[in-house]
Parts: C-alpha cells; structure tokens; sequence
C-alpha cells in the first residue's frame, strides 16, 4: 500500500514509518525538518519537508494514497490548537483529492467509561488525567469532533500512557470502550495496532482502544 505518515519525527511516528517498511508498504513522510529523520529512513521514504497546516501544500503527500496516519501530537502545557488544526488541514487536502482513510492518534485518558475499573473512571482519569492534561485534551477531543464531522473513512486510536518498550504482540485492544487495566501502551505496539486497522472494515467509524 501507499501511505503517508504526519507526525513522522515523533516517537510513534517513527515506529509507524519503520513497521510500514518492513511491512513493505511505500511511505511518504511529512515532516517540518526532514533533518531530524534518521538518515536510514530518509533513504527509504519519499520525504514531504512542508506545513501540515497548509492544505494546498500538503496535497501531493496525501494523493493517491491508500490510507493516512496521523502521529501529530505537541509537549506544549498550555492552550494549544495543534492537533485540530492538523486535523482539519489533513482533512480538507484528503476531501480535496479524493482520498478516504485516515487513521489518528488520540488519548484513552480523554475518555471515562464502563470499561474502566471504578478507580479509575471515577477518580484517576477525571480528577488526575484530565486535569493534568486539560489544555491538549481539549484539542484531541476537536480532533476527534472534527473526523466524526466529516464523511472520511476515519479510525481514532486511543492508547494509553506511551512507552518506549519493544512490540509485544499481546497487546490488547478495544472498540469504542477503554481497557480495563490498560496502563501503558508501547509505542510500537501502537504503529503495529494502526498499520493492522488500515484494513479492517469494522473499525471504521469507529475509537479504537489499545494497552499492551
């Protein structure tokens, strides 16, 4: 398949381009500084060095591609719009050009239900979690309103608290409800579990929750 990776310097996104390859998929990477992408990489990808807030400039990444991962994210405290912006630009290059699935990473601690244990559906998520990481949540849940919005073939993909542990492969996954003891999900579980959701009809439309 022919993808492209937003968000391809970050943690997860460089697990998603690395998997894509071994995978032998054709990766295009859209990146701000296409320095900071391993040089082992770049030799492999087609490199896409522009603004993800610009639709018209990032329509040649998306065209004709089978699917889109986005691996946006920000370490920024404060109030931010990255993520819905990114997401809104990614969405309108994709409507433009006809293309129709998008995969996002998003957050489980945005959301506490009845997959949670009582703890942490009642105290850890609403009284830690989401205060702590109010401001980016707030973008992530526009993110999120924004894809249910639009008419793309969207899956969001929720994962909890990120390592940098090695694939597991017993990873565990949910569909429109957290994980119960879900604490942490690798990152390369992560890029393994959207790269397994490009083809799965039964995710679209759909929060994908995943803890290793």
């Amino acid at each position: 398949m022919r993808l492209t990776v937003f968000g391809a310097t970050g943690g997860t996104g460089l697990q998603l381009v690395r998997q894509a390859l071994d995978l032998g998929h054709d990766v295009t990477a859209v990146v701000r500084d296409a320095s900071r992408l391993p040089a082992e990489l770049r030799e492999r990808v087609e490199v896409a060095e522009t603004n993800v807030m610009d639709p018209q400039a990032i329509t040649p990444a998306v065209e004709g591609r089978d699917a889109v991962l986005t691996a946006l994210g920000t370490r920024d405290r404060g109030p931010t719009t990255v993520l819905s912006d990114g997401i809104a630009s990614v969405s309108k290059a994709m409507t433009q050009v006809g293309g129709r699935r998008l995969l996002m990473v998003s957050a489980a601690g945005l959301v506490a239900d009845t997959g949670d244990g009582p703890f942490t559906r009642y105290v850890l998520k609403p009284l830690v979690v989401q205060r702590l990481f109010r401001h980016s949540y707030a973008d992530l849940a526009e993110a999120e309103r924004l894809l249910r919005a639009g008419d793309l073939d969207w899956t969001i993909v929720r994962p909890a608290r990120l390592t940098n542990a090695p694939r597991s492969a017993r990873y565990r996954t949910e569909r429109d409800l957290s994980i119960r003891g879900g604490g942490s999900t690798s990152r390369a579980d992560l890029a393994h579990c959207m790269l397994a959701l490009i083809d799965d009809p039964t995710s679209i439309h759909h929060a994908i929750s995943v803890a290793s």
